[in-house]
């Protein structure tokens, strides 16, 4: 049978796609063998490509909260770009959409954090983070608070300085970057891998303590700022232990440590919260939101900062001498308030409370008697298979054995997409999933387990 016009197109896109673009966190040398699978358009929990629907448990990267397809957010997109397709922010110039935006997460942030600064993305926004610290310390009279502490397993962007806090080496050696004296990293509150025979309770006090230790070290008055994601998403969904993050932030408040918390993936409804600070009962001095703040239906971010680092910050007469050409652009601004509105409007951040977020969790731990998983963690709809290679020991399988990926793999062939992250299943699927698909997610996977548990037992 001869090929369909479409397969031809299809043909065409990814050979021109090979020869111009340049793809983010792939392997160029894999796109010379395999080319790359073609979205072409989503609705709902679905994506459809090349002839096949999938169910996306990951919501894109972890962005599409009120799920993909909305006719209104389009419709808003089209009606503020007629209006006013761009201007910027600078010199004290505003527009409606971002004055409104700013207004709105002031009223929704937790405690005190009511000033709010625009960027396109949350390494953007990280960014601004850690330069705007280093601005206070210096208003301060404290020149020598500069180093950040961050933790293992974590993920705050991939900037220059964004990728040294990170706690993933092959994000920093293949740049040649350098973290020595600038970004300190302490041990990740990852119960499954490091507890041992701990309470969850001893083990938070015993995470945390490595904080304080870390600062007492270096010194109290050469650190910056500790920065931390809520539940360290990228690198395996890793949930504090009970108790933690409130020990943290009092350990920042002693020692005179600000508390940056990474709200990109968790932000904007994900844990059944608006915010993980109010799921895990703590304050921050920064937040930065992105991902879920547009639902990715634009590029947008945004750094909110306490009222006591904003009057800082604002002290004195000086130009903030920093900023991006479409920070606040007014179609993404008033994009994200359209998706904030249908947050609202449908509840669906208390649905993730009091409905679906119980039924996942539920139906994720179907799982724990498969053989391959040694544990399941979830908060909200945020949500992690561990694989093992022993439940007793909790041993892992060799990273190069590529096990992880053998399942996420298997799970494409079940028309699901989940991400891989060394031996952890991640999955953070929209706010409007239905139970059935979760039964239809969970029999994927769990077929999937299957297939790959039977693969093992070959090697």
């Amino acid at each position: 049978m001869a090929p369909t016009d479409d397969n031809n197109n299809i043909h065409m896109l990814q050979d021109i796609d090979r020869a111009h673009h340049l793809h983010p966190f792939t392997d160029p040398q894999a796109l010379k063998t395999a080319p790359p699978f073609v979205v072409e358009s989503a609705e709902g929990c679905m994506i459809q490509g090349q002839g096949m629907s999938l169910l996306d448990a990951m919501a894109g990267l972890g962005c599409v909260n009120i799920g993909y397809g909305r006719t209104e957010m389009a419709q808003t997109a089209a009606k503020a770009m007629e209006e006013l397709s761009f201007y910027h922010s600078f010199a004290a110039i505003t527009h409606p959409a971002a004055a409104k935006l700013a207004d709105k997460l002031a009223a929704l942030a937790p405690g005190n954090l009511n000033k709010v600064f625009f960027a396109n993305s949350g390494s953007e926004a990280n960014e601004t983070a850690l330069k705007l610290i280093q601005y206070y310390w210096l208003r301060k009279g404290k020149p020598n608070k500069t180093i950040i502490l961050s933790r293992d397993f974590s993920y705050h962007g991939s900037t220059l300085a964004t990728s040294a806090l990170n706690g993933l080496t092959a994000m920093h050696e293949p740049f040649g970057i350098k973290t020595k004296g600038h970004v300190e990293h302490v041990m990740s509150p990852f119960w499954y891998r490091f507890g041992g025979d701990m309470t969850e309770e001893a083990f938070a006090e015993h995470a945390a303590k490595a904080i304080e230790d870390k600062i007492l070290e270096i010194g109290p008055g050469r650190i910056a700022a500790f920065v931390g994601e809520p539940i360290q998403g990228t690198l395996g969904a890793i949930m504090p232990p009970k108790g933690y993050w409130p020990k943290v932030a009092e350990i920042c408040r002693k020692y005179d440590v600000l508390l940056l918390v990474d709200e990109v993936v968790t932000g904007m409804g994900r844990t059944g919260n608006w915010f993980a600070q109010e799921t895990y009962g703590f304050e921050a001095d920064l937040m930065s939101l992105a991902k879920g703040l547009s639902s990715g239906y634009q590029p947008i971010s945004a750094l909110m900062l306490s009222d006591s680092f904003a009057e800082v910050v604002e002290a004195e007469s000086a130009v903030l001498q920093h900023g991006f050409t479409t920070s606040g652009h007014p179609v993404a601004a008033a994009v994200a308030l359209k998706n904030i509105e249908i947050l609202e409007r449908e509840n669906l951040i208390g649905r993730i409370k009091s409905e679906i977020g119980p039924y996942f969790k539920q139906a994720l731990e179907t799982l724990l008697d498969h053989p391959l998983v040694g544990e399941v963690r979830v908060e909200g709809l945020i949500a992690a298979v561990e694989l093992t290679k022993n439940k007793v020991t909790r041993e892992q399988y060799p990273y190069e054995w590529g096990v992880c990926q053998h399942v996420a793999n298997a799970a494409l062939m079940q028309r699901l997409i989940v991400r891989p992250a060394g031996n952890v299943l991640v999955m953070c699927p929209p706010f409007t999933i239905s139970s059935s698909e979760i039964d239809q997610l969970v029999n994927g996977l769990s077929s999937a387990l299957d297939q790959t548990y039977a693969a093992l037992q070959n090697v």
